[in-house]
């Protein structure tokens, strides 16, 4: 990594209030940045909902709900950012599979009011 990827990195956790992993102390020091780092996941996920929501005011149909090629497309493009993350593609697939079901199921349910 470049010096200059570490300084950011340094900057952008202690934006964020974290500490760096190598700066924890003990093991709860690592599992309350793990859950802090968790509780932003969450958040982020309900975020992307809302504009999921949102977005089925362009939709008309299931068809459109679905979009098979938009599916394919962002399946993957974050196949290769967990490769860029040295993540398990097949894992973060899995995951987002699972989060565009919900969020696919979702639409429906607004799609039929």
């Amino acid at each position: 990594m470049s010096a200059e990827f570490i300084k950011f990195n340094k900057l952008f956790f202690k934006y964020i209030f974290m500490k760096l992993p190598e700066e924890c102390d003990t093991i709860a020091d690592i599992r309350n940045e793990i859950d802090k780092l968790d509780h932003q996941i969450i958040e982020s996920i309900g975020k992307r909902l809302t504009y999921v929501k949102e977005i089925v005011r362009f939709k008309s149909n299931e068809e459109d709900v679905i979009a098979r090629k938009r599916y394919e497309e962002v399946l993957l493009k974050r196949r290769e950012w967990a490769e860029n993350q040295d993540l398990n593609p097949e894992i973060i697939e899995g995951i987002y599979k699972t989060l565009i079901q919900y969020f696919i199921d979702e639409q429906m349910k607004l799609l039929k009011k």
